[in-house]
Order: structure tokens, then sequence, then C-alpha cells
């Protein structure tokens, strides 16, 4: 009788425990799902994951008490209907697609479907090419409201006009695959898009005049493309943003005055591109910035269009490469959030002021490669503070320094390269980078340098490079030619910045020795018994280190 009592008073309340919260609390997870519903959902996994799979330790199906990694449900009418589907390696247990996964049609069939997600399923863009499905997307209509396909390399085709009938969708995120042509003007009907990134695909064209009328979005990224023609001067109607990066394109022209009306911008990116006509005085409005990158565009013209001080928001600041002529501004120094300041690769000329010093969070100072003339007169206290992040070789023979204070901190401009012939890349073999680092020995002072074209080099720390993620990043470029100095022993990380890419092999621990011999001194020091020496700061030469069987190796989790 005790026992009785105890079912009949314990089991209701533990089955309402597992009710779906916000939904009717007289359903347990034993309410039944629609067998039509549950074949479809098995055959839509079976079509990614291989037929191998049949969802037999399931009970009483796949939302009761023991659910498959990725997918869940909500209740409708009373019945389990599924909602979200992601599938690839995001989590420990996740299902992970087959190398023959299919887009399989039943995908379609899924009516309450809010949320796809696909990463990683279509590898093989010879072997095995999957094409994205150009019909059948208006059946998720009245439900899809996020569709993420990132890093599938063998996913093509083009973008369907059809995906502008998911008049629901919020989210659009397609990275990294195979897909070519280009862009639909249909996705700019999606009025409640607030989040559209397209990089890393093959599109072409210019960007449709359409997409200018979606007033909601916040994120609009078409990075790594080869898009062309002008940036429409209807961007300025896109006033939500917070970001835009149109990096890695072909884009041209002069950048539109409307640009200036993006006053939530927090992040603009437009290197790599074409882009020319000096730095026009509507970036100035862009108050609230606190990433610029420009570099590598015939932007030319000089630095004094624009007032800095009103940046007080700005903590990267790339100008690299743009063909910029003149002076430094003193009125760049007056911003003083700035962490990041690349003017490397330009005509800049003149002398540098000594106010640079004073900028209170900068910690990386890039000059290299101007016509910078007179004497460096920054502190010993500034170069031990910057250490690598701080450059200037290959400027005019009459930039001067003083030795006693810099030697030992100046940035190396070149050392050995990071993977050899192969460079700074998405490894075939995801061991790559680690197998290179043991066949290496380095010790401080020693330099990587990091070639690439159309990506970036990071440092983080351990748990950011466990996770393949830049919470934190300690150092930044993408100038395609990265010098990195080590300034101290220990462990070093880096990755790739570019989305998929550091899952994908490529990143890399390196081990730093102390070394016991003395810092090189200049060559006239015996000469001078310590007194300052003024020397010409120009290019030096790059150390050919001995390859040795020395290192750590660390894989990510």
């Amino acid at each position: 009788m005790a026992i009785r009592i105890l079912v009949h008073v314990l089991l209701p309340a533990f089955l309402s425990f597992y009710t779906c919260k916000g939904q009717d609390t007289s359903v347990s997870p034993l309410s039944p799902m629609k067998k039509k519903e549950q074949e479809t959902l098995y055959s839509v996994i079976q079509g990614f994951i291989g037929k191998g799979w049949n969802g037999s330790d399931l009970y009483p199906d796949p939302c009761g008490w023991t659910p498959i990694q990725g997918v869940s449900c909500e209740l409708y009418e009373k019945y389990w209907y599924v909602t979200v589907l992601n599938l690839g390696p995001v989590f420990d247990n996740s299902l992970v697609c087959t190398h023959d996964a299919q887009f399989p049609d039943e995908i379609f069939k899924l009516k309450h479907l809010r949320i796809l997600s696909l990463t990683g399923c279509f590898l093989y863009p010879t072997q095995n090419p999957v094409r994205l499905p150009i019909s059948n997307w208006e059946n998720l209509s009245n439900s899809l409201e996020s569709l993420h396909l990132r890093s599938n390399p063998g996913l093509v085709g083009t973008i369907p006009s059809s995906f502008g009938c998911l008049r629901k969708l919020q989210s659009l995120a397609l990275i990294e695959n195979g897909l070519i042509g280009e862009l639909p003007s249909s996705i700019g009907n999606l009025v409640r898009l607030r989040q559209l990134v397209l990089s890393g695909n093959h599109f072409v064209g210019e960007i449709p005049l359409h997409y200018m009328g979606l007033f909601e979005l916040l994120i609009f990224d078409a990075s790594r493309n080869n898009l062309s023609g002008a940036l429409p001067s209807t961007v300025g109607l896109l006033d939500s943003l917070l970001k835009l990066d149109l990096s890695n394109n072909l884009l041209e022209g002069e950048l539109p005055r409307e640009l200036g009306r993006l006053k939530n911008l927090v992040l603009l990116d437009l290197s790599h591109n074409k882009f020319r006509g000096g730095l026009t005085g509507p970036l100035q409005e862009l108050v609230s910035l606190q990433h610029m990158v420009m570099s590598h565009n015939p932007i030319r013209g000089d630095l004094f269009g624009i007032q800095w001080e009103f940046f007080q928001n700005m903590e990267t600041l790339d100008f690299s490469d743009m063909s910029l002529t003149g002076s430094v501004p003193e009125s760049m120094t007056k911003m003083k959030r700035l962490r990041y300041l690349d003017l490397s690769n330009n005509n800049l000329s003149g002398c540098l002021s000594v106010s640079l010093e004073n900028m209170p969070s900068l910690r990386a100072l890039h000059l290299n490669g101007n016509k910078f003339t007179g004497k460096l007169e920054f502190s010993e206290r500034f170069y031990r503070k910057m250490g690598r992040r701080f450059t200037a070789w290959d400027n005019a023979n009459d930039l001067c320094y003083i030795a006693s204070s810099m030697t030992a901190w100046i940035q190396v401009p070149y050392g050995i390269v990071v993977g050899g012939d192969v460079g700074w890349t998405v490894p075939k073999d995801q061991d790559f980078f680690d197998d290179w680092a043991s066949r290496n020995r380095f010790l401080v002072n020693d330099t990587l340098r990091f070639e690439y074209k159309t990506d970036s080099v990071i440092e983080v720390n351990e748990e950011d490079y466990n996770k393949c993620k830049a919470m934190r990043p300690l150092f930044f470029s993408n100038n395609g030619d990265t010098v990195f100095t080590f300034d101290r022993p220990g462990l070093f990380f880096f990755i790739s910045g570019v989305s998929g890419h550091c899952g994908r092999g490529q990143k890399i621990v390196v081990k730093v020795l102390d070394s016991h011999s003395p810092p090189p001194q200049h060559q006239n020091d015996d000469q001078h018994s310590g007194a300052a020496v003024i020397a010409p700061l120009a290019k030096t030469t790059s150390v050919l280190l001995v390859v040795s069987s020395f290192f750590l190796l660390l894989f990510a989790a």
C-alpha cells in the first residue's frame, strides 16, 4: 500500500518536471510524436549521417527521455514537432555527417522547423558535391527563423531566389561553402533579418540595392568573395548596422557620403578591395566605431581630412598599404582607447611625434615601410611595453633611434616562415602545424613569419586556443605578411581569425625557451662604452634557425 501511494504521489510530480516551459503543463515527455513526423525526422538524419542510424535507442521517441543532441522539439496541440535541427561537430556528442551526406528533400516536411544549422556536413567538392536545393523553401516560410550553413566546401550551387519566401527569417549565415553566382535580390524581402553573413564563398556581381531596405539588419558580412562594383550610396539606410564587413572582394570607387549615416556602427572592415578617392569626411561621423580596417586599398590622400579626436571609442585602426602620403596628425594621439594602430607600407613622411608614446591604451604600433625621417625619441619604457608590437623598419635611412634604449626591443622584420612552403593556411592534415613546430626550436627574440593571402593571425590564451575562439585576443594582424617576435619564454598560442579555419587545423602552439646568451650588441657599442648611439633604423637581415627536435605538442580539446 505504501509503495502504491508513493507511485500515485511522486509519478505525476516527476512527469510534470519534464514538461516544456511555456507549454501546456498537462502534457508529459511521454506525449506522442506523430508517426509521420518521426519518420520524416529519421529520414532526414539518415540522409546526413548514414543509413546505419535508426534511432532504436530513443525512448519513447526522439523528444522523450533520451533526446538526440542537436534536435529539439516543441509541443503543438499535445504532439511533439521538430523545431531545431543542428548537425555537425558543434558539441562533443553531436551527430556528425558522413562523407557521402546528402541534402534530403524530407527536411522541407518539418513544418515547425525554426532553426536549421549544418556545419561541416559537405566537405568534398570534387568527390561528393552536393547542390543546395533551389525549391521547396517556401514550405518553411511560416516557421524558419534561423538558417546557418557553415564550413561546407562541398555545398555548391547558387543561393535560391526562393529564400525570399522565408518571411520569418531573422538570421541567414552561409559561411565558407562552395556557393557561386550573384546574390539574389529576393533576400531583400526578408524584412525581419537581423544577421546576414555570406562570407567565404565565391559570389560575384554587385551588392543588390534591394538589400538596403533591411532596416532591422545588425550584421552584414559579405567578406571573402568576388563581389565587384561600387558600395551603394543607399548603404546609409541601414542605420541599425553594428557590423559591416565587405573585406577581401573586388569593390571599387569612392566611399559614399551616405556611409556617415551609420551612427551605430561598431566595426567597419573594407580592407583588400579597390576603393579610392581618399579618406572622406563622412568617416569621422562614425563616432561609435571601435574597429576600422581599411588596409590594402589604393585610397591615397592624407590623414588630415578626419578629426581623429572624435573617435573616443576607437580600439583598432588598420590603414596599412593604402598609398597614404603626408605626416601623421597630432590629433591621432587623442584617441584614448586606441590599442592597435597600423600605418605600415604607405608613403607617409616627416617626423614622428613623441606624443604617440602617451596614448594610454596603445599596445601595437606599426610604422614600417614608409618614408619617416628624424629621430625616434620614445623612451625605453615605451619600447619595453610595445616589444614585438612595435615595427619601424624599412623607412628612410635617416630615421634614427637611440640604440642603447631600443636595441633589445626592436622588432626583427624577418623570421622563419610558419608552415614552410605551405604557409599559413588550412592544412590538409590537421596535425600539420604541430608536426612543423616539433621540427623547430625557438628562443626568446626569435621571430615567426606568417605568410597568407585572405586570412589573419591571432594570438590567444590557452583557453581560447582550445575552444578555437578569440574572445580575448592578445595580438591580431591581417596584413598578409605578419612577423611575430617572442619576447619571453613560455607557450604562445596562435589561431586563424577566419571562421572555421581553426577547427580545421589552422592553429599552432609554440614553446619558447629562455636564451642564456646576451642579446646581440650594436657593432659600435664597444667603441662608445655604453653611451647612447645614434644609428639608422634600416632593414635587418633574417636569421636562419637551426632545425632541432625539441617541442611540446598541445592539442585542441
